[in-house]
Formats: C-alpha cells, sequence, structure tokens
C-alpha cells in the first residue's frame, strides 16, 4: 500500500507530457498518449475479464493460470512503464534514456507476454459473439498460414533485425523524435517484431534453433550499439539536442545510448541464448542415449 500511495502522489504531482520537441516541463511527467494509454487500458480489461471467466470455471489448470497470469501482469506493467511512466518524458529529452525505453519494450516486455500467451484469455474477455467471431477469423487457413511463415525463425529474426536497423538510422529515429505519428509506429515495430522473434524462439523452435537465432540478435544488436558508441561525433542530432541542458555533450549521452543497448541488452539477450543452449544440452543427452540403445547388438 506503501508503494501504491507513492505512484499516486508521484501522478498528481507529474503533469501529462506534451508532443516531441515542444514545451519543456520542469522535471519528469507522464505520457497520456491516447494511442498508448487507450489500447493499454483495453488489454487490460480484457485479460481480466477473460481471467475473471476462466478462474469461475475452476479445475487443475488454476495454477498454470495464475502464473501465466503473474507473466502478463509484468510484461503489461513493463510495457506501461515504459511508454507511459516518467521514463518515456525522460526518453524524449535524453538519448541514453530513449534507448533503455526502447530494450524495455523488446528484451523485456515482449518476452514476458510471450512466456504468458495471452491470446486464451484475452479471447474468453470478448462478449460471446465477438469471442466466436474472432475464434473463426483466427482458425482461418489464410490466417494460420501468415502467423506461421511469421513466426518462422528466420522470418522473425530477420523482421526484427530489419526494424531495429532501420529506426536507428539517424534520419529515422530523428523524424521519430520529432514527430509523434512516427513514433507510435516506431514503438509500434519495435513491440510486434520482438512478440514475433520471441514467440518463434519459445513457442516454434529447437532449443538449438533458438540459442542460434539468440546468438545472431546478440551479436548484431552489439554491432549497432558499438557503432553509435564509438562514433567520432554526434550522429543523432534531433535526439540530443537537450543533452546539455542535463549535463551531457550531445557526443556522451549519444555514448551512453550504444553502450545500453551493447552491454545491459546485449546481457539479455546472452542470458536467453545460454538458457536456451542449457535446455538443449539438458534434452540432448537423453535423446541420444536412446537413440545409442537402439544400435546396441
Amino acid at each position: 500500500m506503501r508503494t501504491l500511495g507513492a505512484a499516486l502522489l508521484l501522478l498528481l504531482w507529474a503533469a501529462p507530457a506534451g508532443a516531441h520537441g515542444g514545451e519543456h516541463f520542469a522535471g519528469p511527467a507522464w505520457t497520456l498518449d491516447p494511442w498508448i494509454v487507450a489500447p493499454l487500458a483495453v488489454s487490460a480489461v480484457l485479460y481480466l475479464a477473460g481471467f475473471a471467466a476462466l478462474w469461475g470455471r475452476g479445475g487443475p489448470g488454476r495454477p498454470i493460470r495464475l502464473r501465466q497470469a503473474a507473466l502478463y501482469a509484468a510484461g503489461w506493467l513493463a510495457l506501461a512503464g515504459a511508454l507511459v511512466s516518467p521514463l518515456h518524458w525522460l526518453g524524449e529529452h535524453l538519448f541514453t534514456f530513449h534507448m533503455i525505453e526502447h530494450e524495455i519494450v523488446m528484451a523485456i516486455a515482449a518476452p514476458l507476454f510471450v512466456l504468458a500467451r495471452p491470446g486464451g484469455v484475452l479471447l474468453w474477455g470478448l462478449p460471446a459473439a465477438a469471442r466466436a467471431a474472432v475464434g473463426r477469423a483466427v482458425r482461418a487457413a489464410a490466417v494460420q498460414g501468415v502467423w506461421r511463415r511469421l513466426t518462422g525463425a528466420g522470418t522473425a529474426t530477420v523482421l526484427h533485425g530489419i526494424a531495429i536497423w532501420l529506426w536507428h538510422a539517424p534520419p529515422l529515429f530523428d523524424a521519430a523524435v520529432t514527430n509523434d505519428t512516427i513514433h507510435r509506429f516506431q514503438h509500434l515495430s519495435f513491440f510486434v517484431t520482438a512478440l514475433l522473434f520471441w514467440w518463434a524462439l519459445v513457442r516454434r523452435s529447437t532449443y538449438g534453433a533458438a540459442t542460434w537465432h539468440m546468438f545472431v540478435i546478440m551479436i548484431h544488436t552489439s554491432v549497432l550499439g558499438a557503432l553509435m558508441a564509438l562514433a567520432p561525433r554526434v550522429l543523432y542530432l534531433a535526439q540530443t539536442a537537450d543533452s546539455t541542458a542535463w549535463g551531457l555533450t550531445p557526443l556522451e549521452d549519444q555514448q551512453l545510448a550504444g553502450i545500453v543497448m551493447w552491454v545491459p541488452a546485449g546481457t539479455v539477450y546472452a542470458g536467453a541464448a545460454l538458457v536456451f543452449a542449457a535446455s538443449w544440452i539438458a534434452t540432448s543427452g537423453p535423446s541420444e542415449r536412446r537413440d545409442h540403445a537402439k544400435v546396441r547388438p
């Protein structure tokens, strides 16, 4: 309750943030963008309604749903924290915080949602007629075919890599900083391709393939972070325009942002790769023993 009270006091103290490149505020503010707040609110209401409906049905699946609900709540809070909390306001003024925001969206919120597998619960949050219609649409052969293609490990890794590199091109990144519509699309691209990437690795790939693709994403994002951190001049002029007001030169702000992508985000991907690799080793031993047993005389 004390934590909730502190959060409410902060909410009352902080004014809603304005558009990128607009008015400057005296302190960190919440970003109450309806294009972000509305989908977050709808997803929370649908999940709560669906969870209540499934929980009321009882049965041995309750512990699993409770664990999945905890994962969904953690992912939702991470996404809301990145896009609505004062972290987003800070990201409008400092490149370093903007990079932290992006990494939370792609490397924390997205995998938590994938582990939660919220599709069924969200579906149960809809009215019966809408639930039936959406269920029919999702089961359609064309939709299933597109989904299988998009969540293939190779396709998902490439799409996520393209989104990361394309949006970090200085002209596009600076355009996102100065235009709210472009910025929303940037975040949507990061989040959707991250969901596809983590779903492909967690739900559709073998442990060996998942290890390889996670290694690929770790390497190329680390290279991109290193390029930003080691660049001899400022590449992101609009994003670093306010850096001096925070005690950093524009180049220092860019370097710190690059280090965030290079080291902390790279550590998350490396940790996931190690988990996949350990699972691969753990599951390959018994299967190899079974194969050897089959060929023994």
